[in-house]
């Protein structure tokens, strides 16, 4: 798959089968996110991959009981939980070196931007899911307090063809050598 055909064909899948993820596909996703870029090669990602009932049963109680992506927490065969360690992205010598403090969220979203665009190009699917008691996932999953659980990911073959958003025009989003200036 070209990579334009990955950027503008990956869809949110909240529908899955029930068929499991290989071992092998879930190498070459994890790899794909291994591979995203990250503040001074600090690759603060952290990935906990969780495949058994139980655990995704848990993890799907600290989703606020309106979000869209509670049933995709059980069907998909795995979920992949992202976590980043604080404190090193965005530092020097232990100090925060811009006025945007800790980039582990940038540097997160970077892997999964990596992970669901690989996912999609093996022909699996996947949701990011944010609106969550990150307290409560930090509980289910034991996450030590340096890092932080940013979002979860079920994952696995989809059961579903949603149609794609539209977008802005780029006129409407992209500026020339200054804010708002065309």
């Amino acid at each position: 798959m070209e990579l334009m055909d990955a950027i503008k064909g990956r869809r949110s899948i909240r529908k899955y089968k029930s068929d499991p993820v290989s071992d092998k596909d879930l190498e070459t996703i994890l790899e794909a996110a291994r591979w995203a870029p990250s503040w001074a090669n600090t690759q603060c990602a952290r990935w906990i991959v969780v495949r058994d009932p139980d655990t995704k049963a848990k993890l799907q109680e600290t989703l606020t009981a309106t979000n869209p992506g509670r049933e995709a927490m059980i069907a998909a065969p795995a979920v992949l939980v992202l976590c980043a360690e604080t404190g090193r992205a965005g530092f020097k010598k232990g100090e925060a070196v811009t006025d945007k403090g800790d980039w582990f969220m940038f540097d997160a979203a970077l892997a999964a931007q990596n992970l669901t665009l690989m996912a999609h190009a093996v022909g699996l699917g996947t949701v990011n899911i944010g609106n969550f008691d990150a307290r409560k996932a930090d509980q289910v999953l034991g996450i030590p307090a340096n890092v932080r659980v940013v979002e979860m990911i079920p994952l696995g073959y989809p059961d579903e063809q949603p149609k794609g958003p539209g977008r802005k025009e780029l006129s409407e989003i992209v500026f020339r050598e200054k804010y708002g200036q065309l």
